[in-house]
């Protein structure tokens, strides 16, 4: 068999030496002839094309050596998913007028919150742009799964190896460990990619999650996603585009003024992230299903549920305070970027409709999460979280809504959500603050067993006909 007629083997014999022939072979009784494949491509034709097939698949391996997930190739998958359908390159008019957008923005917000905006300049990015700025977040993230994913698809497949394909083991002898080591790593490095790639499709900005995915404070926008989202809509292309930024702006200056938000809202993700179990047997069916010798049909395979449902306690709190914690911020972003809207975009009120339906239906950005993490993000108390803010600033004035971000510890919790207007007419009491000094000066006093009643003596007998006290 001559090589440079068959560039194929020049691969086989790269990964297997002598062995070559044989596992060209077997490869071909299992169905799997990469001759043929090429063959039917058209590829042969063209020698360059074949070279650089074979050099792509040389430099795959090369990449996923000694790594549990090929990181380079899900940068790479991420790019190029991102970019299909086109991603221009975004001109100087295009990221003017969106600056100029996120000005205006900043100006209207100015007049309905005194948290301050950011003081980076805005970016507006591409979404390959979007990509290299967010992908070492999601790396943080989704990343512990990933490699615990990439660990068990190994030991699934070296299973498969060793199981019905026991022939084909024998033939490629030491190399199939090899081979093994790096098809997890690619096909969790595709996953990943695949993953940041639909949401660089059709997300707006940083922060369009409710979780913040850049490193620092800063307003950016995509201007592709945004004239995409627009077309279908009956709302001026510029009313969507300042609506959007104003969401945006609003989420960056509340991360900025909560500088604890972002931290604890990573830490519940990767909290519930190391509580995730693979399912074992889901994750065999689905390799079985489609068949090992395909990389991108393995990829997809993973979508497929294989995470184990979370029935402990641990794992249902932590999703609790997650779908709380983004209920809390999807409902204050929405009454501020309502009240600073109002008096500039007509249309404000069908835009706000719209965005609400968006984020508790999700799309393929939460499809890519939940892939990702088999977390979905969505804040499913938001009407009541919005109506909480808009009675409380409404009563209270803005400084009273935003200054319960101060502390982790003043914000409702979901029981909270359950009789919002309970808790706004105790936070705008004080009865809050104070059922909370009476509770530390007894354990500061050594009174943890103390008797209720004695607390209501030292109080006071006013103190206790308040309507938190039962």
């Amino acid at each position: 068999m001559n090589d440079d007629q068959t560039p194929w083997m020049r691969l086989l014999r790269e990964l297997f030496g002598d062995d070559a022939e044989a596992a060209l072979e077997e490869l071909q009784r299992m169905g799997m002839d990469p001759q043929a494949l090429a063959a039917a491509s058209g590829m042969t034709a063209s020698p360059a094309m074949m070279d650089h097939v074979l050099s792509q698949i040389r430099t795959l391996l090369s990449q996923s050596d000694g790594q549990t997930v090929n990181w380079q190739l899900a940068h790479d998958v991420a790019r190029g998913v991102a970019a299909q359908g086109g991603d221009p390159t975004v001109t100087a008019s295009i990221a003017a007028t969106h600056r100029e957008a996120v000005s205006r923005a900043e100006l209207w917000l100015d007049a309905v919150t005194d948290l301050d905006p950011s003081r980076l300049e805005p970016r507006v990015w591409s979404r390959a742009e979007w990509v290299e700025a967010t992908l070492p977040t999601w790396r943080v993230l989704a990343g512990p799964v990933a490699e615990s994913v990439s660990q068990a698809l190994g030991g699934v497949l070296s299973q498969e190896i060793g199981g019905e394909d026991a022939e084909l083991a024998a033939v490629l002898g030491s190399q199939a460990g090899g081979m093994l080591a790096s098809v997890s790593p690619t096909v969790c490095g595709m996953h990943m990619g695949q993953a940041a790639g639909q949401m660089a499709q059709e997300t707006f900005g940083g922060t369009d999650l409710g979780l913040p995915l850049l490193p620092e404070p800063r307003v950016a926008l995509v201007p592709g996603a945004i004239s995409a989202f627009a077309e279908g809509l009956e709302v001026p292309e510029d009313q969507v585009r300042v609506y959007l930024a104003l969401r945006e702006a609003a989420h960056v200056r509340l991360f900025q003024a909560a500088a604890w938000l972002p931290g604890t809202l990573h830490a519940l993700v990767e909290r519930y992230s190391a509580g995730i179990r693979i399912d074992l047997d889901a994750l065999d069916s689905a390799v079985r299903e489609a068949g090992h010798g395909d990389p991108s049909t393995l990829q997809q395979a993973l979508t497929k549920g294989i995470f184990t449902p979370h029935a402990d306690d641990e794992q249902q709190a932590t999703l609790a305070s997650i779908e709380t914690l983004l209920a809390l911020i999807e409902g204050w972003v929405q009454d501020v970027v309502t009240r600073a809207a109002a008096p500039h975009v007509a249309q404000v009120g069908a835009l706000g409709e719209m965005m609400r339906r968006r984020r508790a239906a999700g799309g393929p950005a939460e499809d890519a999460f939940a892939n990702l993490l088999g977390l979905e993000l969505r804040p499913r108390r938001m009407r009541d979280a919005a109506a909480l803010w808009a009675a409380l600033a409404s009563r209270g004035g803005p400084e009273a809504r935003d200054a319960v971000w101060s502390h982790p510890d003043l914000l409702p919790t979901a029981e909270d959500l359950d009789d919002w207007t309970a808790w706004v007419e105790r936070r705008l009491t004080g009865d809050d603050d104070d059922t909370m000094d009476r509770e530390l000066e007894r354990l500061l006093g050594g009174g943890t067993d103390a008797d209720p009643a004695n607390d209501l003596d030292a109080d006071g007998p006013d103190e206790s006909e308040s309507p938190g006290r039962e």
